[in-house]
């Protein structure tokens, strides 16, 4: 058994999975505190964190019916993510691990939500496409193997959809976590109301989004209070449109020159309905994770860790996190 610990934003994640890649157990403990400031305090979840983990870690091996004595190995999130996040759920790893001498194997955040797709019982094997979209990266990325060094072909030059998702809420005067929000409002409105880019002309893979926001922002300055109010609904639709347009149709162009007629997509941005319906109008065969493993969770970091060697003790007690993903872009 692997137990898996997550804490690279503000989800306390712990999980138990076979080497087989079989979920016992799945616990998201989501802080519902960062609401009224707009956005993820990295101190307040690092201290919610703490105050978290260990009845987190408790309920996941209760309801997989083992003890630390039943574990193999431990794995966690080693980055990227929110640096004194991610410390926690290091530091608690590294500490049961070594009170075993048990090995510890750091996973990549990114290689996590790729991996959520080799989940059993129906794991969705390599090769394909991955689009992996969350509030911090966006990345599309050709999996040639379940190896944590997939082919990065295209990713986020500024703003992640995700946080484009939260920035483009906050304009609107809707609520946090902004994705869950606007695409509620957006069901009442009309998606070609408006008229926001998408940088189709632009050549390439990769993916920008802070124009988008910019947009958002003058044309609600135009419409003025009152009438930005009003029309909401269809700013919201149409906004919406545009990321979801951004983000297929730079799939589409990679599935046409790759020739991989295989796609899987993961990150918080993929439980967005528009989007998995856009995506799924493309025409490759698609491998959605359930809505539960899409978002931040200790699953898919486990089933990344049957895949990456692991450190045995005393090697990872120097481990150390790292906040940006430079480590998987650049393989």
């Amino acid at each position: 058994m692997i137990l898996a610990l997550e804490t690279s934003c503000d989800d306390t994640c712990a999980a138990v999975i076979t080497a087989a890649g079989e979920i016992r157990a799945n616990v998201i403990s989501s802080q519902g505190v960062h609401d009224r400031y707009g956005g993820v305090v990295p101190e307040i979840a690092s201290r919610h964190h703490l105050e978290l983990i260990g009845d987190v870690i408790d309920d996941a091996l209760r309801t997989a019916g083992v003890s630390f004595d039943g574990l193999r190995c431990v794995a966690v999130t080693r980055g990227p993510g929110l640096v004194a996040a991610l410390l926690v759920g290091l530091a608690t790893a590294k500490a049961l691990a070594a009170t075993r001498e048990l090995p510890l194997v750091p996973v990549d955040h990114l290689h996590g939500h790729i991996a959520a797709s080799f989940i059993a019982p129906d794991p969705f094997e390599p090769p394909f496409l991955s689009l992996v979209a969350s509030g911090g990266h966006t990345l599309l990325a050709h999996v040639v193997d379940h190896g944590p060094r997939p082919r990065v072909l295209g990713q986020t030059l500024d703003d992640a959809a995700g946080e484009a998702f939260d920035k483009g809420a906050r304009l609107l005067g809707l609520g946090y976590p902004g994705g869950p929000a606007l695409e509620r409002v957006a069901r009442e409105g009309d998606p070609e109301a408006f008229r926001f880019p998408t940088a189709a002309r632009v050549e390439g893979l990769d993916f920008s989004f802070a124009g988008l926001k910019t947009a958002l922002l003058y044309r609600v300055r135009e419409l003025g209070e009152e009438e930005a109010e009003r029309r909401r609904p269809d700013l919201a639709a149409s906004y919406q449109h545009a990321i979801v347009e951004a983000l297929a149709l730079r799939v589409e162009r990679a599935l046409d020159r790759t020739g991989i007629g295989r796609l899987a997509i993961g990150g918080g941005v993929a439980a967005n309905g528009p989007l998995r319906e856009r995506l799924a109008a493309l025409g490759a065969t698609l491998d959605v994770p359930a809505r539960e493993l899409c978002t931040d969770n200790a699953a898919m970091i486990g089933s990344a860790a049957r895949f990456v060697e692991p450190l045995p003790y005393p090697q990872y007690l120097g481990l150390d996190a790292y906040a940006s993903g430079e480590r998987l872009l650049a393989a």
